[in-house]
């Protein structure tokens, strides 16, 4: 695969959250010619493995780590599979997807004390919303709010999360 497609391809995988950790700890014969067999996508790497497993009758003891991977690894991936199929394979964000205490009542209210108190720190945010709405908030939750309102819709940003096959 020629250097510009493999960076390009990494790059997509990466942003998906799919790019391996460690392909070079990847050692299976399958991946040896990487026309096909990629280490470096890790959806495909547990998909191999779980198949070496259920089709070939292969141990798990060793076919994880020819894979890259750990014992846990390989239970979590085959859980994941079994439940959603190959979409199980694929990364999901873990925890709350937003700032669900955040509504849009609440920032209405940041917004305001902003406006009003422009110095006011978030600590201090953080404890007029307790007071107000009976809502416990980090500050760290607000000023992460703040920031994503002041870059508008229609930014593109870089994915923040870092997947490792520990997150699996």
């Amino acid at each position: 695969m020629p250097e510009g497609v493999k960076t390009a391809k990494r790059r997509v995988l990466r942003q998906g959250g799919t790019l391996n950790p460690r392909p070079g700890a990847v050692t299976h014969a399958l991946f040896r010619n990487r026309e096909f067999f990629d280490p470096d996508d890790l959806v495909q790497v547990k998909y191999e493995m779980l198949r070496q497993v259920q089709v070939d009758q292969q141990p798990v003891r060793r076919t994880a780590p020819a894979f890259g991977l750990s014992r846990p690894s390989f239970y979590q991936a085959q859980g994941a599979f079994r439940r959603a199929g190959l979409a199980g394979l694929l990364p999901r964000k873990r925890g709350p997807h937003s700032g669900h205490k955040l509504t849009a009542e609440v920032m209405a209210f940041v917004r305001a004390a902003r406006t009003a108190e422009p110095a006011v720190s978030v600590r201090e945010l953080a404890q007029r919303i307790r007071a107000r709405f009976d809502v416990s908030v980090h500050p760290r939750s607000i000023a992460r709010q703040l920031s994503r309102q002041k870059k508008g819709p229609g930014v593109l940003r870089a994915p923040q999360t870092v997947w490792r096959p520990t997150d699996w």
